[in-house]
C-alpha cells in the first residue's frame, strides 16, 4: 500500500510524472520539459525496462480546485513509475535502477545465519 505524503509546502502542486513539487504557474512551465525528458530517458533504457507514456491523471485534467486531491493523484501517478529491484526489492525511477543494481547484490542466505 503507497500511502501519500502531503507536499511540505502548502500551496505546492506535485508533478505527475517526477513527483517533485512546484508553484502552480512553475508546473504549467515545467510539466512539458519533464515529460520530454521522460521520453529522452525511456528511449535510453533497454527494452525490457521502457514503460508506457505516464498519463495525465483525471484529476489534474478535469481542472479540480482540490488541491489535496489533486497533488496525490499526481503523487501517484509519479510513484507507479518506479521499478523495484529484483534483488533487494527497493523502487526506483528505471534509470536509476540500473545503476542500483550495478551495485546490488542478492542476499546470500547461508551467510545470514551466521
Amino acid at each position: 500500500m503507497i500511502i501519500f505524503i502531503p507536499p511540505k509546502r502548502p500551496g505546492f502542486r506535485v508533478c505527475y510524472i517526477c513527483g517533485r513539487e512546484f508553484g502552480s504557474q512553475s508546473l504549467a512551465i515545467h510539466e512539458p520539459k519533464c515529460l520530454e525528458k521522460w521520453h529522452i530517458e525511456n528511449d535510453k533504457l533497454p527494452k525490457h525496462l521502457r514503460r508506457a507514456e505516464p498519463a495525465k491523471p483525471q484529476a489534474l485534467i478535469g481542472g479540480s480546485n482540490d488541491v489535496k486531491a489533486v497533488n496525490e493523484a499526481a503523487y501517484q501517478s509519479a510513484q507507479a513509475q518506479l521499478l523495484p529491484c529484483v534483488h533487494c526489492g527497493r523502487t526506483f525511477l528505471p534509470d536509476r535502477l540500473l545503476v542500483h543494481q550495478r551495485s546490488c547484490r542478492p542476499k546470500d542466505a547461508s551467510r545470514s545465519e551466521i
